[in-house]
């Protein structure tokens, strides 16, 4: 049952918003000058609006099976709670009935613009680069590998239009070595603590683990790999980098960068052949195994954690933080990069952000930051509601609204939710 929910609850995020983020490269260059000469413009880690792309035909049966066990000492069917004993982290599972699988939707026609969901309805993803992984850019903090919970800095803020965010390097996620969009412009004074302070991290990893994968445990979601039939391929690791949608390719170069001699590094001509649809060509039938054992390695888990972060975490927490969002609004804008993905399509992170900018203003422009966020709910919870593999809005209802309706924008312990029926509590 653990695996059940597990597979479900990633089918709650993938990628098709990512591979939005190749094609606008040169574009994000020529804007950044523009910036210079001629004012400021809104940041944002979005990639800039494309065509929506026709689904990824869905696979045959998976020849690997669901690998993400709950933590040891946890009972099938039951959330297992953070080894960190530090943080004091339980969960609980309610008496409640497990989340039946959701039917594959068809797919969408082309130009729909389905965001990110996780079924055949959505957009196909975009054939990355078949070279290594050259960096695009200057060198910067974000062109370092970074250990395990390490992040970046937050973007500087400029004025905000309301506009959706502009790219950072286009279509696919974007190359390595590539900061967070940065703006012109004195940043806002943001109160509290920001989500890159390792403690709230940590805590905000946990959070997306119980809606991801029904464990607080995210860890253990190092050797997670199948395929669950969303038209993708394999889907992996901690965040669920996906075979079809370029950002596993990624992945396993990064890793190899980081470790050449690895067991992964031979699959990367294959998922090069496989990037953009849902074969396991040239994978099957030792790559599951392989991932396992490489899920061992610190350098593959930090290679994880640094995709992790390029792609979603630091680009949604430097945008929260350029619109005045203290902790509570950076976890919001990063759960929903993680779900829908880093578009600019009205289902997608731009659009929805777009959405809330319509109906309320950001504290970087004035605004009331609980207006704001709960403008920003309703926009994602209306996206989710549009697209039929998201119809279950738990984690807006019943967790990041629950906490804004108490007032806790500072993500401040303890924290107790409901998420998909199963209970949590993060003590400390």
């Amino acid at each position: 049952m653990a695996e059940q929910r597990g597979a479900i609850g990633r089918t709650a995020r993938r990628r098709a918003g990512i591979a939005a983020l190749v094609v606008g490269g040169l574009g994000a260059a020529v804007g950044a000058a523009a910036l210079t000469a001629g004012g400021s413009a809104d940041p944002a880690p979005a990639a800039a609006p494309t065509p929506s792309r026709p689904a990824v035909p869905a696979s045959g049966p998976a020849t690997g099976p669901a690998t993400a066990p709950p933590a040891a000492g946890s009972p099938a069917g039951t959330p297992s709670a953070s080894p960190a004993a530090a943080t004091g982290a339980t969960a609980t599972a309610a008496p409640t009935t497990a989340r039946s699988a959701k039917a594959v939707p068809a797919p969408a026609a082309p130009g729909t613009g389905t965001g990110r969901p996780a079924t055949a309805a959505a957009r196909a993803p975009q054939p990355g680069p078949t070279t290594g992984r050259p960096a695009t850019g200057p060198a910067s903090p974000g062109s370092a590998p970074r250990a395990p919970g390490a992040s970046g800095p937050g973007a500087p803020a400029g004025p905000d239009q309301g506009a959706p965010p502009a790219p950072a390097t286009g279509g696919n996620p974007p190359a390595p070595g590539t900061p967070a969009p940065v703006v012109p412009g004195p940043a806002p004074v943001v109160v509290g603590t920001g989500l890159d302070n390792p403690r709230l991290k940590d805590i905000a990893q946990q959070l997306v683990s119980s809606a991801e994968n029904s464990s607080l445990d995210w860890r253990a979601q190092y050797t997670y790999i199948e395929d669950i039939h969303d038209g993708r391929g394999y889907t992996g690791g901690i965040i669920g980098f996906t075979s079809g949608t370029n950002d596993m390719l990624q992945l396993v170069r990064h890793y190899r960068a980081l470790k050449p001699d690895n067991v992964l590094a031979r699959y990367i001509p294959a998922l090069e052949k496989v990037d953009g649809s849902a074969s396991h060509a040239g994978l099957d039938p030792s790559f599951v195994a392989d991932w396992h054992r490489a899920a061992q390695d610190a350098a593959f888990q930090r290679a994880q954690d640094d995709e992790r972060d390029r792609v979603y975490f630091d680009p949604a927490v430097g945008q929260a933080k350029a619109d005045g969002l203290r902790a509570l609004g950076q976890f919001t804008y990063y759960d929903a990069i993680v779900m829908h993905g880093p578009g600019s399509d009205r289902l997608s992170f731009g659009g929805i952000r777009a959405a809330a900018l319509g109906k309320a203003k950001p504290p970087s422009q004035g605004g009331d930051e609980t207006a704001y966020l709960n403008a920003f709910l309703d926009a994602r919870r209306a996206a989710m509601k549009a697209d039929s593999s998201h119809q279950d809005t738990g984690r807006v209802d019943t967790v990041q609204r629950v906490f804004l309706k108490a007032g806790n924008l500072d993500l401040a312990t303890p924290l107790r939710w409901t998420v998909y029926g199963d209970s949590y509590t993060i003590r400390s």
